[in-house]
Order: structure tokens, then sequence, then C-alpha cells
């Protein structure tokens, strides 16, 4: 804020309101924070104030009336920090451009409006340690579903079955209901939501899991043999992949190219005896699922250390049924990268 000379900074965006302050509330509600250039900072809250969070004027809105919710709720949180702002006034004003409506700019005056999503999203990169606990709770809980999961995969067990058998082994592990379900759950294909359909002997199950605790999302993957009897080609091209993920391992480290990285992935399992690969590497992961860095081509992003990121090779073939994606995802170190998700990666 100095830098840019700013007086003022407001969020909207659940994921920056909970950056800022520590505090999170569903899609249902319309949370507000402001964080003045001396540091002080504002937290208008849906009903009632927060339990302890990093504010230091909380301020309410009703968010329901007679248990209803409103419709209304952003223009009513906006009007709670104009009679804030009011006697205060700013000249500079950073903002989300994506997320931030008219109804927080009304309020503004003749300030100058700056977009400070950029900055924040850089800032998100690194992670603090608070942060980094939640982020190793919810990876904690992946490795919580893959137990379940190769003790329930047998021919005949429905996606839908599974789904729900690896929901309830997280929210035990985590203690609390989750922010989100994860990503993958369909067998046979490359991802998907699950379906009403029954796994097949021979079929290759990718479980790419991502569950959100506390509005953090954790994201790995593993391929599981459905009938326990991998074969020669499946097992072949497992250990490639997994030969893939100890080049990243070897290679990453703070100021390492991300398209460096993905070259060597690329011409790694390019070789392969059977499957092809061409999506993306990897990513960070935090308060989004997909976060900078990206490990794409697509981008020219260096790693940074207090990074977290997720990766994710892959090869795909229909003589693989139809094929295997093996994620983990790494602490980005002063050294190179610390592994946060030391499961199993074989196919049984």
């Amino acid at each position: 804020m100095a830098q840019r000379d700013l007086d003022l900074v407001v969020v909207v965006s659940p994921e920056h309101v909970e950056y800022l302050t520590g505090h999170r509330w569903d899609h249902r509600f319309s949370p507000l924070a402001a964080v003045r250039a001396d540091g002080h900072c504002l937290l208008v809250c849906p009903d009632k104030p927060a339990h302890e969070p990093a504010a230091d004027d909380l301020r309410t809105y009703e968010a329901k009336w007679r248990s209803t919710l409103r419709n209304d709720q952003r223009e009513a949180a906006a009007a709670v920090f104009g009679d804030w702002l009011a006697p205060r006034g700013a000249r500079r004003v950073g903002v989300e451009f994506s997320a931030c409506p008219p109804h927080v700019t009304s309020h503004l005056g003749g300030a100058e409006v700056i977009d400070v999503e950029p900055a924040l999203l850089a800032m998100r990169r690194l992670k603090d340690p608070d942060e980094l606990l939640i982020l190793r709770q919810a990876i904690a809980a992946c490795g919580r579903m893959y137990e379940t999961a190769r003790g329930l995969l047998a021919a005949g067990v429905n996606e839908l079955d599974v789904f729900s058998a690896l929901q309830a082994a997280a929210v035990t592990s985590c203690g609390e209901m989750l922010t989100g379900t994860g990503n993958d759950y369909a067998c046979g294909v490359r991802g998907g939501p699950p379906r009403n359909r029954v796994c097949e002997a021979g079929e290759l199950y990718i479980l790419d899991l991502g569950p959100g605790y506390r509005g953090y999302f954790a994201d790995t993957s593993r391929a599981i043999a459905v009938d326990h009897r991998p074969t020669d080609e499946q097992h072949a091209a497992c250990e490639r992949v997994c030969e893939a993920l100890a080049i990243v391992e070897r290679l990453a480290k703070p100021g390492v190219r991300c398209r460096d990285i993905y070259a060597a992935v690329q011409e790694w399992l390019a070789g392969a005896a059977v499957g092809s690969w061409s999506s993306h590497l990897g990513h960070g992961i935090g308060l989004s699922v997909h976060e900078a860095p990206h490990l794409n081509p697509a981008w020219d992003d260096t790693l940074q250390e207090g990074e977290v990121i997720a990766v994710e090779p892959a090869l795909y073939a229909p003589e693989l049924r139809t094929g295997l994606r093996i994620e983990n995802d790494y602490l980005v170190t002063s050294t190179g990268v610390e592994c946060l998700s030391p499961f199993p990666l074989g196919l049984v």
C-alpha cells in the first residue's frame, strides 16, 4: 500500500476476506474487509461478529430476516462500510477489479480506484505458517481417503458409493464439515464427477482428491487397479509416471523456471512405451484449487520459497484402461521441495 500510495484496500471475495482476516464464510454470505494504510482493519460480518478475527473493528449487517437469507447482502454490507468510511474519506483505494461491485465503489466518492488483485494473488503464493498448518490437514485427509479406497475398490462397486465413502473418510480426518469435495471420482476415464456406474475389472480408477479444509484445498491423485491385478503395461506406465515425479523433486527449487521443469518431464514421458501426455504438469494450491505458480508452458513462472505446488504427471492410452495420473503436493523450501503427501503410489 505504501509503494502504491494507497489510503485503503477493500476486498469482498471470500478468499481475500479470509486471507486478510483469518475468518471464512461460505457462499451464502457477503462479508467485506477494509485495511487502512496504517494497518487498521475493518471486518463487516453477516449477522454477528466473527470470533477472534485478525481485525480491529468488527461491524455487522443483517444477513437474514426471520431466518430467511437476504438477496441484497452485498448492498447491506457495503452500506455498513460506507458509514465507516464517510468521516474518514480516501484519495486512492485498492479493490479487486474482478469482484468489487458498484455497491462498494459508490461509497468511495471521488477516490481513484486501483486494481490490487494481482498483488493479492502474488502475496498468496507464499504460504504463512498458519496457512501451511491448514493445508497439511487437508492433505492428510487425502491419505485417509486413499486408505479407504484401496480397501473398498472391487469390480462391481458403484462410483457413487466410492465418493460417499471417501467424503466420510475426509470428514472424519478433518473433524468437521469439508469446504470442498475434491476433483475426479469417475472410473475408467481421465476424470469427472462420480456417476451411477459400477467399476469394471481391468480398469484403472483415477482418484484426484482435493478436499477443502477451512477454505484451503489439497490436490493429490492416485490411480488404483479396480481388481487389484494391474497388467504389465499398467505397471510400466506407473513406474514411468513415478519417475517423472522424481525428476521434479530433483529439479524443483527457488529460482527454477517452471517451463524448464515441464520440458524435462515432457521429454521423459514422451519415451513411454505405452501412453501419452499433453496436459499441464501442475500449479499452486491454497485458497483456490489452481493458483500460481503454473507448471505449464502457457505461463513463465519461477518457483519461490514458501509456495505449495501440486505436481501431476500422467499417461493415458486405451490399453491402460484409460490411464493414470499421480499427483503429489510439495512445499518449496530454500533448498528444494518437501513432499507433503507421502502416501503409497502403487496401483494396488
